[in-house]
């Protein structure tokens, strides 16, 4: 019997350039080690890439110091990890990363450890355009008007106002087949060809590289102003957020499953032992649909029903926290990252406090926030109704989402 044509598995290998000496940051300590709320900035970017799916295996381009003695973080890793000692410049690096790839490699997908916000869905559509394009890069198209300087000794003078349409702001990840990355490497190996990203490398040995459309939060952080807007996006600095003027919005959200026999009892990600489980067309986790619901509906973005229909056959027993996580890239796509979460679960039984701390953590890591910022308390409805007959659970959640800053707005005024 024929079974249609065998479609072959791609195996995705990630580098993460991470070897930089953060000169134009400044400070004693090196900007990967930065904190950001409850993680560093690499341990942030490390756990994107560690939790994405299509990605097989990880490599590591960190500066001497920390080649010698990895964080911890790094060696305990879910995906296979290698370290590798950075270069002089990025391209060297991500040249000394390459050599350490899987035989088995397809596609390379390259992110800057500076961009720590990068969501899920970033990722897979730029890998996926690279398996089909050969090259590909997350980009965020001009919004300003953009000009051309001339520059002159102490003077700057506009020299052509560019179309804003066709001007692109590249951001990482970056995604190539192996045979256009290898071109790309082979051209920066000369000492002339000093390049910002693997990209510019790929276009000067021939390849077309596709656009993306990037995302407004993945901000790469390389000054003071942007290590300032990354705490607020962190989670760390919304007082401060609100002080100067950004949008702050609340959004509620309600779901309820009714419970049978033979399904498995998942709520926040975490799959508690009981007898009966949520009956739903997805895994039908209760928690991350109403924490879905309020975070969308505070970016006024629609709701889960419209974004992960129930009649739509590729979101049957579809994991809830990625369908959280691809609502996360919803919302910062409006301009708005989630700020903190409120949710109250209502079952009778099973107790979901030993559960809690596991079901905070899976929730803040799919919303990219502290976990300081995710509330979950668990009640009774007393016997009363459905609930109360341990017929159903029930979640209400509120969410805090805030804009998103331009970093020149988080400059104090002199």
């Amino acid at each position: 019997m024929d079974d249609g044509p065998i479609i072959p598995v791609m195996f995705v290998s990630a580098i993460i350039a991470a070897a930089g000496r953060s000169t134009r940051l400044g400070g004693p300590t090196l900007k990967q080690l930065l904190m950001l709320g409850d993680r560093t900035i690499l341990q942030r970017s490390f756990d994107i890439v560690d939790g994405q799916q299509e990605i097989d295996e990880i490599i590591v381009a960190l500066p001497s110091e920390l080649a010698w003695s990895p964080p911890p973080f790094l060696v305990s890793a879910r995906k296979p990890v290698r370290i590798v000692d950075g270069g002089a410049r990025r391209q060297d690096s991500v040249a000394k990363a390459f050599a350490l790839i899987s035989t088995r490699a397809d596609v390379i997908v390259i992110h800057d450890a500076a961009r720590p916000f990068a969501s899920a869905d970033l990722f897979s559509r730029v890998i996926e355009a690279a398996a089909s394009g050969g090259a590909a890069i997350a980009a965020l198209q001009a919004s300003d008007t953009v000009k051309e300087a001339t520059a002159a000794p102490g003077l700057r003078i506009v020299a052509r106002t560019l179309a804003r349409d066709a001007i692109y702001l590249a951001q990482t990840p970056q995604a190539f087949t192996r045979e256009v990355l290898e071109d790309a490497i082979e051209l920066g190996r000369e000492a002339m060809n000093t390049a910002t990203d693997e990209a510019s490398l790929a276009e000067q040995a021939g390849h077309p590289v596709r656009l993306v459309d990037g995302e407004a939060g993945n901000i790469k952080i390389t000054t003071q102003q942007d290590l300032r807007v990354s705490e607020v996006l962190a989670g760390s600095r919304e007082p401060e957020a609100r002080s100067q003027g950004l949008s702050v919005r609340v959004g509620t959200g309600y779901d309820l499953h009714r419970l049978e026999a033979g399904r498995p009892l998942i709520i926040g990600g975490v799959q508690i032992p009981y007898e009966t489980g949520l009956a739903g067309h997805s895994d039908a986790d209760v928690l991350c649909h109403a924490v879905t619901d309020a975070i969308l509906g505070a970016a006024a973005a629609g709701d889960i029903g419209r974004h992960f229909p129930d009649t739509d056959q590729q979101w049957k027993g579809a994991n809830s926290i990625a369908l959280l996580e691809a609502a996360v890239a919803i919302v910062r796509g409006t301009g708005y990252a989630v700020v903190n979460v409120d949710a109250v679960v209502i079952a009778e039984r099973p107790t979901l406090l030993p559960h809690i701390p596991a079901i905070r953590a899976n929730l803040a890591k799919a919303m990219g926030v502290d976990i300081s910022a995710v509330s979950v308390k668990g009640k009774t409805n007393e016997g009363v109704d459905a609930l109360g007959r341990n017929e159903a659970i029930a979640v209400h959640a509120v969410a805090l989402v805030a804009q998103i800053p331009n970093p020149r707005s988080l400059i104090p005024n002199r």
